[in-house]
């Protein structure tokens, strides 16, 4: 039996194209389910925070915060946001930009850690770029975080404990400094198998390429180990 490969994602939930390589993963994930020979995947998100530096509570719309971040006229945001939405649309996600309410992710990216060490991660990720993206719910106050947290099925205690007491802030810098030692400047950014790089929101078929290529090979290796075995007996 195959090892299963694993893809490693760094991301931020407040990152748009994020949401979108997320789902053009999924979408691809479920095409090579139904090969034959369907590869074994395993998932895991990494924490990556695009601007540290941002306030809880920013006061302004996100066309306010790129201008301000990138200095970019007014105009010339709204393009991009809006082109943005189109290809979000695409993917099966409904971006509200008019709704979204920017803010600092660090708590976000501890409640991801929390939600993993409860098996929780990928049903947590969901749900705080849904909330973020699509709802235009706050994701950076720690009573808001807990209200979602239960949602997916965490304790609102123990999660409250954890955040208020930063108990998963160092895995979240331990995720940032491996991404410095990838020399990961942008996300997403997808390491398969701890060896191959993909960066950017890929179309599903990048995907499903990659996966049934690497499952390929590791079928030949497979065959390859069994025959010496057999030989060596």
């Amino acid at each position: 039996m195959s090892q299963p490969i694993s893809i490693d994602i760094w991301s931020d939930i407040a990152c748009p194209w994020c949401y979108i390589g997320k789902r053009n993963l999924e979408t691809g994930l479920a095409a090579v389910a139904a090969d034959d020979d369907a590869p074994e995947v395993t998932v895991t998100f990494h924490s990556f925070e695009l601007s540290p530096d941002t306030p809880i509570d920013f006061d302004g719309d996100e066309i306010d915060f790129l201008a301000g971040h990138k200095g970019m006229p007014r105009d010339q945001v709204q393009g991009m946001l809006d082109n943005v939405t189109g290809i979000a649309k695409k993917a099966g996600l409904e971006y509200r930009f008019d709704l979204l309410k920017h803010t600092n992710t660090v708590k976000a990216h501890e409640l991801l850690h929390h939600a993993k060490a409860n098996d929780l991660q990928h049903e947590m990720e969901e749900r705080l770029m849904s909330a973020y993206f699509t709802e235009g719910k706050h994701v950076g106050r720690i009573d808001d975080l807990v209200e979602l947290a239960v949602e997916v099925g965490l304790d609102a205690d123990a999660t409250r404990a954890a955040l208020e007491s930063d108990q998963h802030l160092p895995a979240v810098r331990q995720d940032q400094e491996q991404a410095r030692a990838y020399g990961i400047q942008g996300v997403p950014f997808f390491v398969i198998d701890g060896q191959y790089g993909i960066s950017g929101a890929q179309p599903p078929e990048t995907f499903e390429n990659v996966l049934r290529d690497l499952w390929a090979k590791r079928g030949e290796t497979d065959e390859v180990a069994n025959h010496a075995e057999e030989a060596a007996v």
